[in-house]
């Protein structure tokens, strides 16, 4: 796939103030400081169509770009940052779900985890939200470049074990790097195989 352009749409506090639900979408979500919005612009090669923040926390809002003319990309807010309110975070998470229970255009979701760490139990318990409610989604390993290669394949096993307790088949798994701009062509590659799957079944 290649990204011929990339347009801010608009910023939404909630699922009915989402644009027209006519074009298909690959929602992005994960963590706070996970590097979302790094990766999104490494996808899109754009230095900063989302923007970029050390403070945790920064994306409150579902944020969609028209990507192509063709398709949405979506950045949803981050979760598990315990520096917001308790309400602030039930919130969000009311967002993030309502988001995911009201979008039949939505063709994937991609949670993004830290390769660094260990499977975490927010992370888990929303993948098994996906799960249980039948939303397609895959999982991408983020900031590979401040690890070693044996780190890598330690902590890919170690999440790959952890996941196959749950899932069978596992969910796709990438591997990326925003700063060494890896993993880019096989994430696009899978949302054009996605974007193809969607097309035929309309």
């Amino acid at each position: 796939m290649q990204i011929k352009n990339s347009i801010f749409v608009k910023s939404s506090t909630k699922n009915s103030e989402c644009p027209p639900d006519n074009l298909p979408e690959f929602a992005f979500i994960g963590r706070s400081n996970v590097g979302k919005s790094s990766l999104i612009n490494m996808l899109l090669q754009r230095k900063d169509i989302a923007k970029t923040s050390g403070t945790p926390g920064k994306t409150r809002l579902i944020n969609h770009f028209l990507i192509n003319e063709q398709w949405h990309l979506v950045d949803l807010p981050g979760y598990g940052y315990a520096k917001v309110s308790k309400s602030d975070r039930t919130s969000f998470m009311k967002m993030i779900y309502d988001y995911f229970e009201s979008r039949p255009n939505m063709v994937n979701a991609f949670v993004l985890v830290d390769a660094r760490h260990a499977p975490q139990k927010s992370d888990i318990e929303f993948m098994t939200w996906l799960g249980e409610h039948g939303i397609p989604f895959s999982v991408i390993m983020t900031k590979l470049d401040k690890l070693s290669s044996s780190e890598l394949q330690k902590n890919k096993n170690v999440y790959h074990k952890k996941m196959a307790e749950v899932w069978e088949p596992l969910p796709p798994f990438f591997y990326t790097s925003s700063s060494a701009k890896t993993g880019r062509e096989e994430v696009l590659q899978y949302m054009d195989y996605c974007l193809k799957l969607y097309a035929e079944g309309q």
